[in-house]
């Protein structure tokens, strides 16, 4: 049977070099699960591939978007999948996609269920809401509407609960009741691997790439997105930061240590999520080698 290889881990943890060496051992584009990524402007504080790792192998969903544009983990696999087939029947034996998107992951690993397409008009009347009432005033609504739903959201994504309530609106029927959770099966074999570091090397690898960032222009980049902050995708940990230091809330040092500080949490999130799962490979990347060598074993 065909074969999906997954690498991912947690932030900074070092996917992408072991993604270009594994890529190129299976004759694969690397097809990319980061949700960030994607986002054209915001490629500093995304950690996107560079040109030059671009060139070494074709890459699919980086840079493909504008802030601006709305884009959903079923739509990811939607478009993913159909990748996969095209280029499974090229002759593809092994295909592999990377990142750390744990949503865009389960999306392809299990499926989104079906939801109806949401009327722009109703989004843009819920986000001059949201805008003008806050949040809370959301919950409300949507607590009524769908309390099972209310009691599971991450109450303070406004993205997901504002989606909830999109189709509570649309359909008259909770948001809940769309949610099937059954697993897809996929026409591939779908193999799992997850890169880890002992948590002291993780953290000052990520605090290394934080400063990074910074030299190559973050705080520029981040200026040029500030006008755009209320946006979904700049809800992002190396730009909410910044923003509070542009808005005087904090010092650009406090800002930094605290993007480092976010990162971290981040990572912990990451990894809990990934454990959870008993079907992911562990493996070290700071011995690459051996590393690559497990998995290139494992797709046989």
């Amino acid at each position: 049977m065909k074969t999906l290889v997954i690498l991912t881990g947690p932030t900074g943890v070092g996917k992408t070099e072991l993604s270009l060496r594994l890529a190129r051992e299976l004759g694969s584009p690397v097809f990319s699960c980061d949700s960030r990524q994607m986002y054209r402007e915001m490629r500093i504080g995304t950690a996107a591939p560079t040109d030059e790792e671009l060139n070494l192998v074709p890459h699919y969903f980086v840079g493909n978007l504008s802030i601006h544009d709305y884009y959903s983990a079923a739509r990811f696999e939607s478009e993913a999948l159909a990748l996969f087939d095209r280029h499974f029947a090229k002759g593809h034996e092994c295909l592999l996609m990377t990142g750390g998107s744990m949503l865009y992951i389960d999306a392809i690993c299990k499926g989104i269920d079906e939801m109806p397409d949401v009327d722009p008009e109703l989004r843009r009347e819920l986000l001059l809401r949201l805008e003008e009432k806050g949040l809370d005033d959301i919950l409300a609504q949507l607590r009524l509407l769908d309390p099972d739903y209310y009691h599971e959201v991450d109450r303070r994504n406004p993205k997901r609960v504002l989606h909830g309530l999109e189709i509570c609106l649309m359909t008259g029927k909770p948001f809940s009741t769309f949610r099937l959770r059954q697993p897809k099966e996929r026409p591939f074999r779908i193999l799992k691997c997850c890169l880890d570091r002992e948590r002291s090397d993780l953290y000052q690898r990520i605090d290394r790439r934080v400063l990074s960032m910074m030299e190559q222009g973050l705080e520029q980049e981040a200026r040029s997105l500030y006008p755009f902050r209320d946006l979904n995708a700049l809800n992002t940990v190396g730009y909410r930061e910044l923003f509070d230091y542009f808005d005087g809330k904090c010092s650009l040092e406090q800002a930094v240590a605290q993007i480092q500080f976010n990162s971290h949490k981040y990572a912990r999130k990451q990894l809990t999520w990934f454990r959870r799962d008993l079907e992911y490979h562990w493996m070290n990347p700071s011995d690459a080698d051996n590393a690559l060598s497990v998995i290139l074993s494992l797709c046989e």
